[in-house]
């Protein structure tokens, strides 16, 4: 939701509550704004640790990342979608990359903290097989 609604929705149930009910009224559309803040608040700490506990730009699957962008989608839920920090390519503009086992890349271009688009990057069919071959030591 857009703050600029939710902040005149809150004022709305305000006017609205005192119209109606006067002081009973306002303060049950207080109360109702401040669980809606405690609501947000719950969920982006909840997404923050998640993906806090994850390797940093790390994803199952980037082709799988990269079909579910949109544009205008909020660097929260980009977050939530990853369920993991990503790691900073650019300062201007703010760039983020995930990249997955297999070594495809995701590169997400934010401004305002929302996605304006986003690139996959494959690595060329040799590496894949080459990396999946080597012995591990």
């Amino acid at each position: 939701m857009n703050n600029k609604l939710g902040w005149v929705l809150a004022a709305a149930s305000v006017v609205l509550g005192w119209w109606f009910w006067r002081w009973m009224g306002v303060a049950l559309a207080v109360s109702g704004t401040v669980f809606w803040l405690l609501w947000q608040f719950t969920q982006a700490l909840r997404a923050m640790r998640q993906a806090g506990q994850a390797p940093v730009g790390q994803v199952p699957s980037a082709v799988m990342l990269q079909a579910r962008l949109n544009k205008g989608q909020r660097l929260l839920d980009l977050i939530q979608l990853t369920r993991s920090l990503g790691e900073k390519r650019s300062e201007q503009p703010e760039t983020w990359a995930w990249h997955d086992a297999s070594g495809a890349e995701v590169v997400v271009t934010l401004e305002a903290g929302r996605v304006t688009g986003w690139t996959l990057q494959r690595p060329p069919e040799g590496a894949a097989a080459d990396s999946a071959a080597a012995p591990s030591a």
